[in-house]
């Protein structure tokens, strides 16, 4: 009897007798509508899985790697160990000002502690002091212009609550953008060997990261003033230009070709590394990356032959 019972066998009535045609019944659970088909997650990405270098292009033997996305046709014009991983010095900043922008508000006020006094050799500060007070637009002008590295921390202390918990947010947004290849350690990208990512992660960072109208007129400026407040209520002021070249000389990018603007980024371990959004002619959007150049001047001499591959 207690088999019976266990096994469904026996006089037993059901409420809804089991039919072919259901579709809640277990032999049919998946729904037969068309209009409920999972769209596949790379559906509007460019999706590399080689290197892609067409004839006539160039080879960049003084690189780590290099890519540029065409985002209308959703396909890669040039591919370049796109999938290996490599230090992206302060291109981290793109994802520090996603996630800030994620989870903050513009108007918010922000307050350094001791956390801003990063004394590694040779890192770009803005000279902010524990107590400072500013909002987070300003300190988002001051990361991605100037590269602030102090003002990575603020942010990120402000906006996670503290700085661990600040890159945990970061590395899951970059998994949920589907980075897998990218691990960060901290918010501004100085060196640490298990701080990484990809330039193909870099695409899917910053193609969410420019979907953000503050992000995209953020990163065009040449220049920008401010005023903020120390501890004590007293003004401070301060200026800050673009690290950027094709903003300070629109004349250095190809012919029909506009540089919207972009990220820079240089350290010892990862050398030089340049993330762009540029527009052709007609308007159309697309991203090219660069990391690892051996020195500033290949960075840009090779972004430009880079760039040169949307004319073609």
């Amino acid at each position: 009897m207690l088999l019976l019972g266990l096994t469904g066998c026996g006089k037993v009535s059901y409420g809804m007798a089991y039919n072919a045609n259901f579709e809640i019944s277990s032999f049919n659970t998946i729904p037969s509508r068309e209009s409920e088909k999972v769209q596949p997650f790379a559906a509007g990405l460019c999706v590399v899985t080689e290197n892609l270098i067409g004839e006539g292009s160039p080879e960049m033997p003084d690189t780590g790697a290099a890519a540029l996305f065409d985002l209308n046709s959703r396909e890669a014009l040039y591919a370049l160990n796109v999938h290996e991983r490599l230090y992206p010095a302060s291109l981290t900043k793109v994802m520090t000002a996603l996630v800030a922008l994620q989870n903050g508000t513009l108007d918010q006020v922000l307050t350094a502690t001791n956390s801003v006094n990063i004394t590694e050799p040779g890192a770009t500060l803005c000279g902010i002091k524990s107590g400072d007070t500013m909002t987070l637009d300003q300190a988002l002008h001051l990361l991605l212009m100037k590269s602030a590295n102090d003002v990575a921390m603020m942010i990120a202390e402000n906006i996670g609550g503290s700085v661990e918990n600040f890159v945990a947010m970061m590395n899951q947004e970059a998994r949920r953008l589907g980075a897998t290849n990218t691990n960060f350690m901290n918010p501004h990208g100085l060196s640490h060997d298990e701080h990484y990512t990809t330039a193909y992660d870099l695409y899917l960072i910053f193609g969410e990261a420019i979907k953000y109208d503050t992000f995209n007129e953020i990163i065009h400026m040449a220049s920008y003033q401010m005023t903020y407040h120390d501890g004590s209520g007293r003004e401070k002021s301060l200026e800050v230009g673009t690290t950027n070249r094709y903003l300070k000389d629109p004349n250095t990018a190809p012919g029909n070709v506009t540089v919207i603007g972009g990220k820079t980024g240089t350290t010892n371990a990862a050398k030089s590394c340049l993330i762009l959004f540029s527009r052709d002619a007609g308007g159309a959007p697309y991203i090219s990356v660069i990391l690892r150049a051996e020195t500033v001047d290949v960075l840009y001499s090779r972004m430009t032959e880079l760039l040169n591959e949307i004319n073609k």
